[in-house]
Parts: C-alpha cells; structure tokens; sequence
C-alpha cells in the first residue's frame, strides 16, 4: 500500500531497439566500402548490440551486415534484461554460417588468421550464379591471465556477413581486417583488450641495428664525395664528300664534234705557236696530209702530167 503511494506514475517507453545515426555505429567498415545503409542499436542491461546493415550488391537472399556486440558489468537499459552469452564453439559457427547465406556452399577454413583485434575465423562459399560470400566472426577479450585483480572483464563479439557479385574471396576478406571498432566500456576493469604488449625487446640493445626499410645494410660500395669525372669521347670529325659533277649537254642540243686540223687565225690575230712538243703535232700534220686535197703544179696539166716528175 505504501509502495503505492509512494510511486511517482510516470511513463516509461518499452525497450525496443531503435535506429540510431550512421556515424554512431560501434565499428565502421574499412574506408572505401561497403557503406553503412542504417544502424539498429538494441540496449540490454549488461550492455548494447547493434546491428550495422551495409550495401549489399548480390542475388543471394540476405543483406550484408555487421553485428557486434558489448558485454559489461551493467548497460544503459537495466530494464530490458541481461543479453545471454554465449562462448564460441563449433556447433553454434555451423549454425549461424548456415544461416547467413541460404543456397550458398560455405567451407570454413583451418588456417589460422589474426586482424589489429586478435584472432578471427571464416568461412566462404560461391553461389550457383557466381557471387562470393564470407562469413567472419571475432570474439575480443583479454586472457585469462589478464582477469585478476578485477579488471578485463569486458567483452566484444563481432559477426560479419558479406556476400557480392563481383568480389573475389581476398577482397572480401581484406574488411575482416579493415573494420574499426569504435566503441568502448566506462571503467578500466571492463577493458577487453587487456593488457598493453610491451616494447620489443630489440630497442636500446647494442648490436641489434634496425633499419628504415626490411633491406637492411647493403654491402654494395657508395661512392660518397669521391665522383670521378666523366670520360670525354672525342669522335673524329667525318670529312664531307663532294662528288665531281659533270657537266652533261643539255637535253635537245646536239653535241658539237671537236675540231680537227690547225687553227686558222682571225684576220688581225697574231698566229700563235704551240706550246705541245713536235712528237704530238706529226699526228696532226699526218691527219691534214692524209685528208688534204693535192694542188697539181702548172707545169703538171695536159700531157706532162704523165711524166715520173709529175707522179711523185
């Protein structure tokens, strides 16, 4: 009767999950894609989920999604109830990779990956029309060595669907180690990540050199001030071939035989003697001997022409 009385009547909205902003998302995808369509945030007493709905571009039934969830000492919404946790183990991976991609062959892969968070695992298949799909899942919690002393109690849990007609299996596994996570607990005993690792123990240590590039030293000389001079090539110069022309008579003119026999001075032209020796003008004299025409004597007309005097 008292507890009556005493109540104030006030109106409380039943907790429901509610759309919150993009840019409130507890982990973003790596920059580049795939794009956040919208965000669905569930509070829950013992801490929060959301689930981060991204563009999906696939003939696969289902929207590509990331779902993480933060387990704490106490949420925002006591109201609501505890979220049941549960850890990861085989069984419960098969079921939920089953569900993420209706139709989808999906194999889970034995090899052994880590992001900036820790270890992870998947599982990826082809569709029948040729669309990749990925399914990833990450739980973030410090050791078991790390929980003493109430602190690291804190737990995040991630679960990523993907699925897109043009990726190929690397690219959709290069989100798994893009994604952020953004979200963090009030109080340091809730930390998931434990313990900062320390320094390597590499650093400070005499004789353990450590490069600016995985090269390392190179033992190849580096001439260092010392440059030599370049060698100058001198290239004899190539003298420039002028060809002889020769002078040929113009097309249409008739060539103009050479003269044969003395030259006959102009009247008023003094005779010039000949410069060339005897023995090259008797040819000449022989010439115009042989193609001169003979003058007979007076004395040599009628019947004296017959006598051996004439004849010679």
């Amino acid at each position: 009767m008292m507890a009556g009385c005493t109540s104030t009547g006030g109106v409380r909205q039943p907790s429901a999950p509610e759309t919150v902003a993009p840019e409130k998302a507890l982990v973003l995808p790596p920059p580049g894609g795939p794009s956040i369509v919208s965000v669905v945030e569930r509070k829950r007493g013992n801490g929060v989920e959301q689930t981060i709905s991204l563009f999906t571009s696939s003939s696969v039934p289902g929207q590509n999604s990331l779902k993480v969830q933060f387990f704490g000492g106490s949420g925002a919404n006591p109201g609501a109830g505890n979220a049941g946790f549960s850890v990861i183990n085989e069984s419960g991976i098969a079921r939920e990779v089953a569900r993420s991609a209706p139709g989808v062959p999906m194999a889970s892969s034995a090899t052994f990956l880590q992001n900036a968070y820790g270890p992870f695992g998947y599982a990826s298949g082809r569709s029948r029309a040729g669309d990749t799909c990925l399914y990833a899942w990450q739980q973030i919690r410090s050791s078991t060595n790390a929980n003493t002393q109430a602190r690291n109690f804190g737990m995040i849990q991630l679960r990523l669907r993907l699925c897109d007609a043009r990726a190929s299996e690397r690219q959709l596994l290069g989100i798994v180690y893009g994604y952020t996570v953004t979200g963090t607990f009030d109080g340091e005993i809730w930390n998931p990540y434990g313990n900062p690792p320390p320094a390597d123990a590499a650093l400070g240590r005499t004789g353990v050199p450590i490069y600016p590039d995985e090269g390392g030293y190179r033992a190849s000389p580096m001439p260092i001030g010392y440059e030599p001079a370049p060698a100058i090539v001198t290239r004899p110069r190539a003298a420039a071939v002028r060809s002889a022309s020769t002078a040929q008579p113009a097309q249409g003119v008739a060539a103009v035989p050479a003269p044969i026999g003395p030259r006959v001075p102009l009247p008023g032209e003094a005779p010039q003697t000949s410069a060339r020796p005897a023995a090259a003008a008797a040819p000449i004299e022989q010439s115009v001997r042989a193609i001169g025409v003979t003058v007979p004597s007076p004395d040599c007309i009628g019947d004296a022409a017959m006598t051996a005097a004439c004849r010679r």
